[in-house]
């Protein structure tokens, strides 16, 4: 059992870190309720809010040649070499807790030149790697009618299809159809601690 003074200090460590999130936010953060929360893991969501915002903005661009990863244009690489580069950019994007989802209706020079020319160079805050902590990248997370179509087309299952028909009535919904490369079942995927919560997505 905790000893009084231990519980005093956690619960100033937890109150000194709420304010410094709300200055960092400007005073406009809105948080569901965490009364029910274990005061360990208030304090760890209250750190991680903190950390977030004071970390420097980059990009997994950058991130990735700080590494020691080239990053040659796509049109300079022969299918073989892109396939390669691909591959590598993947298994390094891992090691820094950045995986890629819903791959698997594009080809490995659209894939890499997607990466090269958009995805990794979205600003992100450059957090240090940690196992109970990912980010996603998703090709199809813009959310716009031709990425709906390609989730509905490719990724969706019965129920999801069924449930999108039910809401969107008057939209037409495509038939399923197999991706057709066979790439999202080789990917990385993060492993998290089970008493952890997950990090960003």
């Amino acid at each position: 059992m905790a000893r009084p003074e231990a519980k005093d200090d956690q619960d100033k460590r937890i109150e000194g870190l709420k304010r410094r999130a709300e200055e960092l936010c400007g005073g406009q953060m809105e948080v569901s309720s965490l009364d029910d929360c274990p005061a360990e893991m208030e304090e760890s969501f209250w750190k991680h809010v903190v950390d977030y915002e004071e970390a420097p903005w980059t990009t997994h661009f950058h991130q990735l040649e700080s590494a020691g990863v080239s990053l040659p244009p796509p049109d300079s690489l022969n299918d073989q070499e892109l396939t390669a580069k691909l591959w590598e950019v993947i298994h390094k994007l891992a090691l820094l807790r950045v995986f890629i989802e819903q791959t698997d209706h594009l080809s490995d020079r659209e894939l890499y030149t997607h990466l090269w020319t958009d995805s990794l160079r979205e600003e992100t805050r450059m957090l240090p790697p940690d196992a109970n902590s990912a980010w996603h990248i998703q090709m199809l997370g813009g959310g716009s009618e031709e990425d709906n179509r390609l989730y509905l087309k490719y990724y969706a299952d019965d129920a999801s299809r069924r449930h999108w028909h039910e809401d969107f009535p008057n939209d037409p919904l495509p038939a399923h159809e197999d991706p057709p490369y066979d790439r999202d079942r080789l990917l990385p995927k993060p492993d998290y601690c089970p008493s952890v919560s997950r990090g960003p997505n």
